[in-house]
C-alpha cells in the first residue's frame, strides 16, 4: 500500500455528515465523503460518474489545529415571492488537518497529479471555502499504512498555533479495524448523483498518537498533565 497525504487548511471549512434544510452542522474533523468530493473535483467527474474506486481508499484524519466553531446567520429574501428560510450554518475557523488515503499506487499518483492541476475549483466542504495550496504533499512510499503515516509525519499546523500551544498528543479519526470501539458516521458516498445521492455508515475508529514534534512530552493523565522523558535531568541546565 502507497499513502497519498493532503494539508486542508482554509479560513474556514464545514465538514457536515447529515444535517439538512436550516441547520448546517460542521464535524470536528473532514468526512470521507467530502474528501472523496474534492479527489473528484479534481479530476472533473460529474456527479453521475461512479466512484466506486474513490470510496475503496483507506481513510484518516489527524487534527494539526483544531480551529473553533463559527455560526453563520443566514436570510434571503428574492424580490419577488416569498422569503427563503433563515438558516444557521456552521464552520470550523481557521483550523488545520492531514488526511492520509491508502490505496495502490498507480492510482493514488494520478490523484496527486490531478490535484496539483485540478479541472474544478478545490473546496473543504462547502462553495465558500476554497483550500489553501497546495493541498497534496505528494505519495508516499516509506509508510506501510495510513496509520503509521498519521503517526509519524511531522506536526503541520501553522507557525503561529505552534508558537502558543504544546500538544504533546494528536487526535487521529480513521476507518476502523475489526474488533475496534468505533462510532458510525453516515459519510460514505455510493453515489454524488443530484437525483439519487447516497450515503452508507462507515465505522470509524478515533484515537490519539504521540505529537511527532514533542518527542520529550507524554500524556499522564486526562486531565492533560506533562511528565518529561526519563532521561531527563532537570539539573542540567
Amino acid at each position: 500500500m502507497s499513502v497519498l497525504l493532503l494539508s486542508l487548511s482554509a479560513p474556514m471549512q464545514s465538514w457536515g455528515d447529515s444535517s439538512r434544510f436550516v441547520r448546517r452542522n460542521t464535524n470536528n474533523e473532514p468526512t470521507k465523503s467530502g474528501v472523496l468530493g474534492l479527489l473528484a473535483s479534481a479530476q472533473g467527474r460529474s456527479r453521475e460518474d461512479p466512484i466506486e474506486d474513490l470510496a475503496g481508499l483507506e481513510f484518516g484524519v489527524r487534527v494539526e489545529q483544531p480551529g473553533r466553531v463559527i455560526r453563520d446567520f443566514q436570510t434571503e429574501r428574492p424580490v419577488e415571492g416569498k422569503p427563503m428560510p433563515l438558516t444557521n450554518r456552521y464552520y470550523l475557523a481557521d483550523a488545520r488537518f492531514l488526511v492520509a488515503l491508502g490505496g495502490t499506487r498507480d492510482f493514488l499518483v494520478t490523484l496527486d497529479v490531478t490535484l496539483r492541476n485540478p479541472k474544478w475549483p478545490l473546496y473543504l466542504g462547502r462553495r465558500a471555502c476554497p483550500a489553501d495550496f497546495p493541498v497534496t504533499l505528494g505519495v508516499h512510499d516509506e509508510y506501510d499504512d495510513v496509520r503509521q503515516a498519521l503517526a509519524q509525519e511531522p506536526w503541520r499546523a501553522s507557525d503561529y498555533y505552534k508558537s502558543r500551544h504544546n500538544l504533546p498528543q494528536l487526535e487521529v479519526a480513521c476507518d476502523a479495524h475489526p474488533g475496534e470501539n468505533t462510532e458510525n458516521q453516515d459519510d460514505l458516498p455510493l453515489s454524488f448523483s443530484i437525483k439519487h445521492r447516497q450515503y452508507a455508515g462507515r465505522a470509524v475508529y478515533h484515537f490519539s498518537v504521540p505529537n511527532p514534534d514533542c518527542p520529550d512530552v507524554d500524556i499522564a493523565n486526562d486531565a492533560g498533565a506533562m511528565r518529561f522523558a526519563d532521561d531527563h535531568d532537570p539539573m542540567n541546565f
